[in-house]
């Protein structure tokens, strides 16, 4: 895989850099966020490894800008803060692991490898692509093996938002905030009733649901 390592601790970037490549993962390297995210954004990388206390332009802020652009490279975050609002602070801004520092080399590589197994979102001239199905963001429209799948708009921008982040847990907090721009819990099943609209839809006429409950925590976009 080829790893981007945004880290300012050189010790720390070299350290992680060395094991990677020794384990046979092609790896480049970026000192400060502004850098990290200019190459991060590229969309070169399999697996993006982020510290969060990063000189000038933080790891939650480069986060938040990568992700703004569409990107879905995974990111593994590091840090010294091991709170829990600080690991939910990291996963809400769209990191995809949290790994407290100090950590073990051999819990690093195996987090990075499972990262890199995920199915990625594809973007191909404003489409994304998870699995068999395809979500045009310009033409408004969505396919699944190639049958047209008819969807209102709060339902389509639900989609989107799944398919940007595949097998990702969006828990109902997320989706609150960034389909409806709501900072706050209105105490209805607004989510749940446009979920269950958009499966009904989205997998009538296929043996499989595409997107997966995860018991107490939230929804996930299957890769497949």
């Amino acid at each position: 895989m080829r790893i981007l390592i945004v880290e300012d601790d050189e010790e720390t970037r070299r350290f992680i850099a060395k094991g990677l490549e020794e384990a046979g993962h092609i790896v480049g390297c970026a000192r400060d966020g502004a850098d990290g995210l200019f190459h991060a954004t590229d969309g070169a990388f399999d697996v993006i490894v982020v510290d969060r206390m990063l000189p000038g332009l933080d790891g939650l802020s480069l986060l938040k800008a990568l992700r703004a652009t569409g990107n879905g490279t995974p990111v593994l975050m590091l840090t010294a803060l091991g709170g829990i609002a600080d690991r939910v602070d990291g996963l809400e801004a769209g990191a995809d692991d949290y790994l407290v520092k100090p950590f073990a080399f051999s819990e690093l590589s195996a987090r990075i490898n499972a990262l890199g197994r995920r199915p990625q979102v594809r973007v191909d001239a404003n489409r994304l692509i998870v699995g068999e199905i395809v979500l045009d963001l310009d033409r408004r429209t969505v396919e699944r093996g190639g049958r047209r799948v008819t969807l209102q708009p709060r339902e389509f921008t639900l989609l989107a938002e799944l398919m940007r982040n595949p097998r990702r847990v969006m828990t109902r907090t997320m989706l609150l905030e960034r389909v409806w721009d709501f900072d706050f819990d209105p105490k209805t099943n607004i989510v749940e009733t446009h979920m269950s609209r958009l499966r009904s839809k989205l997998n009538a006429g296929f043996d499989g649901d595409a997107i997966e409950t995860v018991r107490g925590a939230g929804y996930m976009m299957r890769g497949g």
